[in-house]
């Protein structure tokens, strides 16, 4: 269960004095450019609602060591912390939903992505203030930054368009765009600003660009990767190290949970200075595993790396110098047993919450996390391995039914030996990269695309063969069977229907703009007999909520036909069809779920087809 006994340590500093003072003007931002000045509306604004949850997912250190910065996802809103006095000092809105924040080489200025409103905007810090500079349009879902060391270029990773935007800082205009990947959520530079490595989520590789030239030099499989966490350069340059679950397709029993066969979480690592098979480690340890792994920080003086450990509420400590890292082949399923019995080369250090963004101050001993569900800051010692101070950054995490189910989702101890959580196969409430086997049909080996739980107790049936018809033993299934779980509490079932019911897409950027002429041509085509899509998928959510066998059955399956998916947001999607076996809308129209094959009508043209997939990308 999500645990609750770790001591809140707030600081003194009465937060609500300070908003108040923000809404009566007892300071302001000092500049007059308009933008500024929409600045200061915004922040008074966001001031009044002192109790919302902020939420940080990332945080930020500067150079110096005096200021700390966090991106607060539910509040759509920044915090500055004075790291010396360990109060929030300032706080001021920013686009919607930030997701990742960086300091400008050694100075007082940052950048933070804000990815719902397709934005990076800069900051700077005067006189314990923040102060809007400039805000870039780059669209497409941003979420990962890279600063250059000269602090002249950003390369910002856009997840909805599978592409890099290189961000010229002088000017705040997008310079470059290159393909890269599926879901390029976090990258990292080398040392010389001339390597860029990428994590694709999607794809389940990390791509190591010429930052020069923009070509792609090589490539890094992760056999059976999924859900890549934050990417951290080494402080010699050498290696991108970052985190990353694997899943397996063995079916969903006690022994292949316990063996780290369904799924299971690593550190990674591949070097930056030419081709080298990567190298991993594996986190989990025998009856106490670890779930979600999200980011990771390595010490200046190279012997410790830390990382999150989000779904078991924790940090995971090394000493890294003797990690048994290993490339070719993998390493073994489970933590390796010398990690495992000496707790300097490997140690937990339990905080609760969510913890997420990372940061070490140059002390080598100080780490701050950014902690989702706590609301907070918090400061980690390694010397005394003790969670000594906690930074309330607005009032303590809400206790409605919500916030409670939010609690639930991201827990893997809801799982038979915490091995994974609700976010493990649903990342943020949407789906992730591999068909998986849920047993939720019954059957061993019939992997099923995961479908997203967007909009979700407005989709009934639910599964993809549709035989489950009330969300509450849903959930208690999910639990049950896809976890190997206790059976959840009433009240928590509803407190996760509750949540996932409050689940928001996030806008849809090729919905954002005037239809272009293959858009217009495309909603004819979908609309058309001759396509025949509406037939199935029609009203607010594309979807008529019946099953049809569309020709695609496995010979396995249980039940019979499919239930019609919703088509929102279908964009965002790398596999598709009940098993996933498409990597494209392309691939969906012309292969076995074409027109012709369901409908029994004439193949789409070429550019019949490619209409079709551009009006499908603004659902």
């Amino acid at each position: 269960m999500f645990r609750t006994d770790i001591p809140c340590l707030f600081r003194s500093i009465s937060f609500s004095t300070q908003l108040l003072a923000l809404v009566l003007g007892v300071h302001t931002l000092g500049e007059a450019a308009d933008p500024v000045k929409l600045g200061d509306l915004q922040r008074v604004t966001h001031a009044i609602s002192a109790t919302v949850d902020r939420s940080p997912v990332d945080l930020a250190l500067s150079r110096d060591g005096r200021w700390l910065v966090t991106a607060n996802q539910t509040s759509s809103s920044i915090s500055l912390i004075d790291a010396q006095s360990k109060q929030v000092v300032d706080e001021a809105a920013c686009g919607e939903h930030p997701a990742d924040i960086e300091f400008i080489s050694s100075s007082h200025r940052f950048l933070v992505t804000t990815s719902w409103s397709g934005t990076v905007e800069e900051f700077a810090i005067r006189e314990a203030r923040l102060h809007r500079v400039a805000t870039t349009k780059v669209g497409l879902e941003p979420v990962g930054i890279a600063i250059t060391s000269a602090g002249n270029k950003a390369y910002i990773g856009c997840v909805a368009s599978a592409q890099v935007a290189e961000v010229d800082l002088g000017t705040h205009q997008v310079q470059r765009r290159w393909d890269v990947g599926n879901w390029p959520k976090y990258l990292t530079l080398s040392a010389d600003d001339r390597r860029l490595a990428v994590g694709n989520g999607g794809d389940g590789n990390i791509m190591v660009l010429d930052t020069q030239s923009g070509d792609e030099l090589y490539q890094e499989p992760l056999a059976n990767g999924n859900n890549l966490g934050q990417m951290r350069t080494s402080s010699d340059g050498v290696y991108a190290y970052f985190t990353w679950m694997v899943y397996r397709t063995n079916p969903i029993t006690v022994s292949n949970i316990q063996r780290g066969w369904v799924l299971a979480s690593r550190i990674g690592r591949v070097r930056l200075d030419g081709p080298a098979d990567r190298e991993a480690i594996s986190l989990d340890v025998p009856r106490l595993a670890v779930a979600d792994p999200h980011d990771l920080v390595i010490s200046q003086d190279g012997n410790r790396l830390v990382a999150s450990s989000a779904g078991t509420h924790e940090l995971l400590v090394y000493r890294l110098p003797d990690l048994p890292f290993v490339g070719a082949g993998g390493p073994g399923d489970l933590i390796d047993r010398k990690l495992q019995n000496d707790r300097d080369r490997f140690d937990r250090i339990e905080v609760g919450g969510r913890p997420l963004g990372l940061r070490m101050s140059d002390d080598n001993r100080t780490v701050y996390v950014a902690n989702f569900l706590r609301n907070s800051v918090q400061v980690v010692d390694l010397g005394s391995k003790r969670l000594v101070d906690e930074i309330d950054l607005g009032g303590p995490p809400s206790q409605t039914l919500v916030r409670r189910g939010m609690e639930v989702f991201y827990d893997a101890e809801f799982s038979l030996d915490q091995w994974y959580s609700c976010h493990s196969c649903h990342q943020d409430g949407g789906t992730n990269a591999r068909p998986m086997d849920t047993m939720n049909d019954g059957t061993e080996g019939t992997l099923k695309t995961v479908l997203p739980l967007f909009h979700v107790e407005q989709t009934k049936p639910w599964t993809w063969h549709g035989w489950q018809l009330d969300l509450d033993e849903a959930m208690e299934t999910s639990v049950t069977s896809t976890m190997l779980g206790q059976s959840p509490s009433d009240e928590d079932k509803r407190a996760l229907v509750a949540y996932l019911s409050t689940l928001k897409l996030p806008p849809n950027p090729y919905a954002q703009v005037e239809p272009s002429d293959s858009v217009i041509r495309g909603r004819e085509v979908f609309l058309s007999d001759k396509a025949a899509c509406a037939n199935c998928h029609h009203g607010p959510l594309f979807s008529d909520g019946e099953i049809h066998d569309v020709g695609t059955a496995s010979e396995s399956d249980v039940y019979d036909g499919y239930n019609t998916p919703s088509l929102v947001g279908v964009y965002r999607r790398v596999r598709l069809l009940h098993n996933g076996s498409a990597r494209s809308l392309e691939s969906v129209l012309t292969g076995r779920h074409s027109p012709e094959l369901v409908s029994g009508t004439e193949p789409l043209s070429d550019q019949e087809v490619a209409d079709l997939v551009e009006y499908l990308k603004t659902l």
